[in-house]
Order: C-alpha cells, then sequence, then structure tokens
C-alpha cells in the first residue's frame, strides 16, 4: 500500500504544468526519504525531476534560472515566488570519482538506478499519489538499513564524496550499513583524498551542524575517513570524547565543534597556528578559521593560573576578546556537562562570573580603556618613542592587579616621571 504524501501546493501545481505539456513528472530527493520517513519537516527542498529537457522546460515555464542546464537542470519559480529545482531524468555516461558525465534518460527509473543509496532512489508522483520504488527503498527505511543502489564499489567509485554521505545519513537516521555496502565504503575510503577540499568542508561542516554529530564522527573513525580527511588526526574518539562533541551547543556550533574536535584528536599541544593551517587548506574562510585557532587556543578547561591570579584572568580576557570568551565558555561548561564534576563546574562558572563582572564594571581590556594616553604623558614632559608604549603597559598591568586605580591622578603618579 503506497504512502500519502503532502506535497505543498507550488510543488504540485508545477508538476501540474509539465504533465500537462506532456512531460512526465515525479518528486524526488531528501524530500520524498524524510516524508516516507515520518518526518516531512526535516528536508524543506522538494526537487522535481521530468523528462522535459531544459529547452522544453523553457517552453512551459515564463521564468527560468539556469542552475546547471548541461546537466539538466533549471531553477523554475513556483506560484508562491520559490525557486524549485527542476532536472531532467538523466543516466550516468562516464564517472572519475569526482564528477560525473551524464545524458538525459527516457524514463525515471533509469534516473533512480544512477542514485546512491535506496533510501534516496524513490520517486513520487503527486498527481497519481503514486511511489516509485523500484530499489527497495522504504523497506530499508523500516529496517534502518543503509543499502547501495546496485553494486556498492561501482556506486562509491562514481563519487566517493558518497563515502562520506553514507557515513552522514547512517548517523543523522541512526541507520545500520548493508554488509556489502560497509564493505564497499571501506575499501574505497581512500578515494577521498580526491575529492576537492571544499566538498569534505561542506560535508563535515553538515555532519558537525546536526544534533548528535557523535554517531557520524565515530563512523568516520571506524572506515577510516576520519584519518583521510584530516590526517593530523591521530588521537581516538572515545566516548566521552564524542559525548564532549554532542554537548557543544548554540549558534554556529558546528566551528566549536571542529574546535573540540581538534583538540581531542590532535597530538597536544594543539597550538592555534595549527588549527589556522588545517582549516585553510580544507578551504574555511578566514573568519572562521580565526574563530576556530580562538576556541583551540581556550583549550577544553581553564588553565590553573585563571583561578588563582586576577592579573592573568583579565590578560586572558583581553587576549581572547569578547568572541573568543564566549566560545571558551561554550566549551568549558560542555566539558564540565560531560564530566559531572560538581567542584570543578562550581569553580569554572565562578570564574567565567568573574570575567563577565570585569566586563560589565568596563575593566580596560586595552590601553584604549586606560583613563590616561601617550598624550597625557607627553604633557609631563615624555618624549615620543617605546618607553611611552612600555610605560602605558605597565599601567595596565597595574589596572588589571587592582581596577580602582584607572584614574588619571592615580596613574599619573604609577608613571612617575620619564627617564632622562
Amino acid at each position: 500500500m503506497s504512502p500519502r504524501l503532502d506535497v505543498p501546493a507550488p510543488v504540485r501545481a508545477l508538476a501540474r504544468q509539465l504533465e500537462t505539456a506532456g512531460f512526465e513528472t515525479w518528486t524526488v530527493g531528501g524530500a520524498v526519504r524524510d516524508a516516507i520517513r515520518g518526518r516531512p519537516g526535516e528536508h524543506q527542498d522538494w526537487d522535481l525531476t521530468t523528462r522535459a529537457t531544459p529547452s522544453q522546460m523553457r517552453q512551459v515555464f515564463r521564468r527560468t534560472v539556469p542552475l546547471g542546464p548541461e546537466h539538466g537542470t533549471l531553477g523554475v519559480f513556483g506560484p508562491d515566488g520559490a525557486m524549485y529545482e527542476v532536472t531532467t531524468f538523466r543516466r550516468d555516461v562516464a564517472t572519475d570519482g569526482r564528477r560525473a558525465t551524464v545524458a538525459f534518460a527516457r524514463t525515471v527509473e533509469e534516473d533512480l538506478a544512477r542514485r546512491d543509496f535506496t533510501v534516496n532512489a524513490m520517486a513520487w508522483h503527486p498527481a497519481r499519489q503514486e511511489l516509485l520504488d523500484p530499489h527497495g527503498g522504504r523497506r530499508d527505511l523500516a529496517a534502518r538499513l543503509l543499502r547501495a543502489v546496485g553494486d556498492p564499489a561501482e556506486r562509491f567509485r562514481e563519487d566517493y564524496l558518497r563515502v562520506l554521505r553514507g557515513l552522514r545519513f547512517a548517523g543523522a537516521f541512526d541507520m545500520k550499513f548493508d554488509s556489502a555496502t560497509w564493505d564497499g565504503l571501506a575499501a574505497a575510503v581512500p578515494g577521498l583524498a580526491r575529492l576537492s577540499k571544499e566538498r569534505i568542508r561542506d560535508e563535515l561542516a553538515r555532519v558537525l551542524a546536526v544534533r548528535r554529530p557523535s554517531r557520524t564522527l565515530a563512523l568516520y573513525q571506524d572506515s577510516g575517513a576520519l584519518a583521510v580527511v584530516m590526517p593530523e588526526a591521530s588521537g581516538a574518539l572515545d566516548a566521552p570524547a564524542l559525548a564532549l562533541v554532542d554537548a557543544i551547543r548554540g549558534r554556529r556550533r558546528h566551528l566549536l565543534r571542529l574546535a573540540a574536535l581538534l583538540l581531542l584528536t590532535l597530538e597536544p599541544p594543539v597550538a592555534p597556528e595549527a588549527a589556522m593551517r588545517i582549516l585553510r587548506r580544507l578551504r574555511f574562510s578566514r573568519a572562521d578559521a580565526e574563530g576556530v585557532a580562538g576556541a583551540v587556543a581556550a583549550g577544553l578547561k581553564p588553565t590553573p593560573d585563571l583561578f588563582r591570579d586576577p592579573v592573568e584572568r583579565r590578560r586572558w580576557t583581553a587576549e581572547a576578546g569578547p568572541a573568543g570568551v564566549r566560545n571558551a565558555a561554550r566549551l568549558w561548561t560542555a566539558a564540565l556537562r560531560v564530566e559531572s564534576a560538581p567542584e570543578a563546574r562550581a569553580r569554572t562558572l565562578r570564574l567565567l562570573s568573574q570575567v563577565r563582572d570585569d566586563l560589565r564594571r568596563g575593566v580596560p581590556m586595552s590601553l584604549r580603556g586606560l583613563a590616561v594616553d601617550g598624550g597625557d604623558l607627553m604633557e609631563r614632559g615624555w618624549r615620543p618613542g617605546p618607553q611611552i608604549g612600555a610605560t602605558l603597559r605597565r599601567l595596565l598591568e597595574a589596572v588589571w592587579e587592582d581596577p580602582s586605580r584607572n584614574e588619571r591622578a592615580a596613574l599619573l603618579a604609577l608613571a612617575g616621571e620619564p627617564e632622562p
């Protein structure tokens, strides 16, 4: 018995236009898969596949956007004003492990036969309310089984990114691999080195953004993919480490989780410079790389001197900056949730409260926050030069020791007379 999928009205309207023009049209992809899983809201993008070629689609629709017409894909605007992807039925002609040369196909069955896993090789006909499932994807979804379409070794050789996609699907959907599919995937892992760094970056970011990335990261490790994607990773991701990655929450959590991953798998000490090199190699933006490097510098817990010395605490706050303080707080509290150490948690929360109190009270974190500047010193006879800068840094340290000293008269007295 076929399920009933609630396809959005604009998607149904586009399919109806193509069908009325004489072109068979189906919905495919993640939206169909997740609707059959009973999670229709998890995948918002409804894609269409049709017998119409791009030139024929342009005759059916007034407005189209060329998203890859050489591969049969156009963007088409629905009655809601949103753009939807519509792709001509395709079949692979040749592949090199990174990209496929495709030709247009005559049937949707040919199109589904070229897809990666059975759970992604289903199509739904909105008008006929019919599910086309030639490879048993619905059955595999029910059994939580991830199985390649056809010969697994061939599927992975066609596009090595399918290795990472398979690991992500299995982790995100809590699925087990069919034994032949796992064997084919593991054999294809060395081929990941042939992928572009951008494709690896995007896949890794998707993994780290989900609610529980630990399942996928464990599969990365078990399959050997982690060592190829991040050759610097030499440490084992044990259960506490994976739990820590899961415990990091909040906005842009994938970057903080990546910082934790580096801290957990690289040989200590992990320098921020090493983190920068790794992220730049994976083609992350400079801003993202700097953010991760800053989080790596904070470590997974505060250093002992931050607890006992207010000057060190304020020096760290100044060097980390507002974003660095926030990232450190998220890393440290996540680690404490996993460790369940009440005393350490209380000490760290007290430290973070002291940092926030310093910032709220306006304790200066740079020379600009001092009540005096170089001009004040020159008015008292100091000559321009490095001596002024060194004196101002000494005054900042004095204010970190006692913030009440941040008054003009007190600081000028501490500065003393210029050297002759």
